[in-house]
């Protein structure tokens, strides 16, 4: 006869290799716990004074905690590709259809799950999974205060808090804050933002956390884009310079809600269901470019204007979990359906040719009369239900596999066109395994095919804003991880994705080109080198490559664009045997060179970037409390950042930052 649940499953897990452990997203609060406790090196963050994402890091493939983000890979790029794009998003493991992130207010860390952190997950996804760790209210009075700024004059403020109400069993969470942004391109933003959340678990199997969180950017200034001619980069751009208009300001209002529910129904089952509203509502926008820009810094100047816009989705999953273990094997069945709502309003714009100018020049000139179009809508629904299966055999392995059915439907309402519609029921699965070699030593593999958006045209396209069709695309990967230590895991990946390319035609569309794929080798060394040093290191090594007809034609280069053949980066955090309290951070990034045209004529030059961080943490009036100052490109080297094809825009120079968490 099985055992109850919560015994089977710490039992189960805390016999597993370390490897298996941190692969695990458990379901069962129990489950979790022993997960989170069985890792070597790390930390959880108690407060925001303790927030430090190189000792809470499991890897080098992404964790944002706080304001801090380290690693290879973020929401916007995940071995060349943007899970966010994809629709990969997840909260606390469950379906969120983002149109906006999570910020801190409620969200407590960000882990991109790929490769081997992916192992264990229900139904991963082939461009990988942004996976967000909900910041629920506890069961002690707690208030933590952030407050800071940077050279370029940004400052901001924020305040958290959670309270009980009704002994364990209800507690609120609140929160705000306010500020400015500074850009490298001289622009500025002012934002404001709240969220409340309630946990309430009025027995104890069941937990309900309802939030709401809305934030609001304005008086956010639209710096120019920078389109050369004659596949050249543009001319030097200064930084820390806006030229105008001084009218063209962006305003919006973001808002995130739902609730999030986990009832352990019995000693084996345990069900979990996310229902989640998420909204960008753009009040005024502005689109500025700069084109056929010269060596010698002449240029045509265009501003877009736009209507109000709306972009909204309702989104969530329904999971039931089946756990049961016989002796060393722990099996764990799945079945969820998840589905999602969005509509889209958008276009209506207007374009304004202000005539030939310097990249230097100012403009000052009175805003014009807007006048806008009818606007374009579309609707996207989805509905998706799968099985997955997890299997666990300690000191044997891992066999995991799913399967799902999607149905997907888009309507395209254009002003003066039929309705456009499209659809498609293709099935899904993956297919993972992990085998435990020694008792440091396991390797691993997965395959995986999955339907993902393939995110909106951009700003400088004929078909700006437009919704992209949704694509097939697969991914495969082998590799390892070994225990170079007690707190220290190597891992090494080599990994294949393909998936159609969308970038720009020879009429200025932005459609279908072909297909690319992507090979590459990812390496990760992540731990506690001793008492008072943590690593976290990585590096990635790509062959992207374009295919198709414009490929053997020669009107698309071969290498498509966005992609770097290498990534390094390195992140030390040193605890001085000096001072008590008092760490250093080093950070070191390399990028490969970035092909930045269609035609592969262009592209962005390597370069490397570094930093330097001090951290003090402290009892301030007796709460504690942890001041961080940081300077970013320490070298002030400089360069650009690519906004779509043949599109830049500067990078930040170096900059220092400092802010003081304090919980009270």
């Amino acid at each position: 006869m099985p055992k109850p649940l919560s015994s089977t499953v710490l039992l189960a897990l805390v016999a597993m290799p370390a490897w298996a452990q941190t692969a695990v997203p458990a379901t069962d609060p129990a489950a979790k716990a022993a997960v989170s406790d069985a890792k070597p090196g790390q930390r959880e963050a108690q407060g925001r004074s303790d927030e430090n994402a190189v000792r809470q890091a499991e890897d080098a493939f992404g964790t944002s905690v706080g304001r801090e983000s380290i690693g290879l890979y973020n929401s916007s790029s995940v071995r060349g590709f943007s899970p966010v794009a994809a629709g990969n998003a997840r909260i606390e493991g469950l379906y969120f259809d983002q149109v906006w992130g999570l910020s801190s207010r409620i969200r407590r860390s960000t882990n991109i799950r790929v490769g081997i952190s992916a192992q264990g997950y229900p139904f991963p996804a082939p461009t990988g999974i942004v996976d967000y760790s909900f910041r629920k209210p506890g069961e002690q009075a707690r208030l933590a205060v952030v407050t800071g700024g940077d050279s370029y004059g940004a400052a901001y403020a924020e305040a958290d808090a959670e309270l009980p109400l009704l002994g364990r069993s209800l507690s609120l969470g609140v929160g705000a804050a306010g500020g400015t942004n500074e850009y490298p391109n001289g622009t500025d933003a002012r934002f404001r933002n709240a969220a409340l959340s309630l946990r309430w678990q009025p027995v104890a199997a069941l937990e309900i956390v309802p939030f709401w969180h809305r934030a609001e950017t304005y008086d956010d200034e639209k710096a120019p884009s920078y389109l050369p001619e004659g596949g050249k980069l543009p001319p030097r751009i200064a930084r820390r310079r806006f030229l105008g208009p001084a009218w063209a300001d962006y305003r919006s209002t973001m808002t995130n809600a739902g609730s999030l529910a986990t009832w352990q129904a019995g000693a084996h089952w345990v069900l979990r269901a996310g229902l989640f509203r998420s909204t960008v509502a753009d009040h005024q926008a502005f689109t500025h470019l700069l084109t056929g820009v010269t060596p010698d810094g002449r240029a045509n100047r265009r501003l877009i204007a736009d209507p109000p816009a709306q972009n909204a989705s309702t989104s969530g999953e329904l999971r039931a979990t089946r756990t049961l273990a016989e002796g060393p094997r722990l099996h764990q069945v799945h079945l969820s359906v998840r589905g999602r709502d969005r509509q889209r309003r958008y276009d209506g714009s207007q374009v304004f040719d202000l005539g030939r100018t310097t990249v230097d020049a100012p403009y000052e000139a009175p805003p014009p009369a807007f006048v806008f179009g009818e606007q374009t809508r579309d609707r996207t629904r989805q509905w998706t239900g799968g099985l997955a299966y997890d299997g666990r055999w300690r000191n044997v392995g891992e066999l995991g596999f799913s399967l799902q059915k999607t149905d997907y439907r888009k309507r395209l309402h254009k002003p003066g066109l039929p309705l456009a519609t499209a659809a498609d029921k293709p099935w899904l699965y993956n297919v993972s395994t992990a085998v435990t070699v020694t008792p440091n030593l396991a390797v691993f593999g997965s395959f995986t095919r999955g339907l993902e958006e393939s995110g909106v045209a951009p700003s400088n396209a004929l078909n700006r804003n437009e919704l992209l069709p949704a694509i097939r695309t697969t991914q495969g990967d082998l590799g390892l991880r070994y225990a170079v230590g007690p707190g220290v895991k190597l891992v090494a990946t080599v990994f294949e994705l393909r998936k159609p390319y969308f970038n720009f035609d020879a009429a200025n569309r932005y459609a279908q080109l072909g297909d690319v794929q992507n090979r590459g080798l990812e390496l990760s060394l992540a731990g506690a080198l001793g008492p008072r040093l943590n690593v976290v290191a990585g590096a990635v090594l790509s062959r992207p490559r374009a295919t198709g007809e414009g490929v053997r034609l020669g009107r698309v280069g071969a290498r498509p664009v966005g992609m770097s053949p290498r990534s390094v980066e390195l992140n030390l955090d040193w605890r001085t045997p000096w001072v008590e309290g008092l760490s250093l951070d080093l950070t070191a990034s390399h990028s490969g060179a970035v092909t930045a045209t269609v035609d592969n004529r262009v592209a962005l030059p390597a370069r490397t970037l570094a930093a330097l961080s001090g951290r003090y943490r402290f009892k301030l009036a007796g709460r504690p409390a942890s001041l961080r100052v940081a300077v970013s490109n320490l070298f002030d080297t400089y360069g650009l950042e690519l906004r779509g094809a043949g599109a830049y825009d500067v990078i930040n120079g170096r900059l220092a930052s400092a802010y003081l968490s304090v919980d009270f």
